[in-house]
C-alpha cells in the first residue's frame, strides 16, 4: 500500500498545472495578431474578379482558414490574460469577441 501511496504523491507533485511567463503570453499574443493582420491584408487586396476561376481559391480560402484560427486562439489568450486579472472566464470570452470583432471592422475599413 505505502507503494501505491508513493507513487500517487510522486505522480501528484509531478504533474502539477504550470502557469506560462507573461514574456511567453505576450509573444503568443504578438504572433497571433501578425498573422490576423496578414491574413486580413491578404483578403483586403485580393479582388472578386479573380474567384471565376478555381485555381486562384487557393490563396484567399488558406487566409481566411488561417487567419480564423489566429483570431480565434487570440480571442482566447486575451480573455485567459483578462480572467487571470479579474476571474468571469465567460464575461471575459465575450469582451474579448467584441474588442476582436472591432479590431476586425477597424482593418476592414481601411
Amino acid at each position: 500500500m505505502s507503494d501505491i501511496a508513493d507513487v500517487e504523491a510522486l505522480l501528484r507533485s509531478a504533474l502539477v498545472p504550470v502557469e506560462p511567463s507573461e514574456g511567453l503570453s505576450d509573444r503568443l499574443e504578438r504572433g497571433l495578431s501578425e498573422i490576423t493582420d496578414l491574413a486580413a491584408e491578404e483578403l483586403s487586396d485580393w479582388e472578386l474578379s479573380t474567384m471565376r476561376d478555381p485555381r486562384n481559391w487557393g490563396r484567399p480560402a488558406a487566409a481566411v482558414v488561417v487567419g480564423g484560427a489566429a483570431a480565434g486562439a487570440l480571442v482566447l489568450v486575451r480573455a485567459r490574460q483578462q480572467q487571470k486579472k479579474r476571474g468571469g472566464a465567460l464575461r471575459e470570452i465575450e469582451r474579448g469577441l467584441r474588442g476582436f470583432a472591432d479590431d476586425v471592422q477597424k482593418r476592414l475599413e481601411r
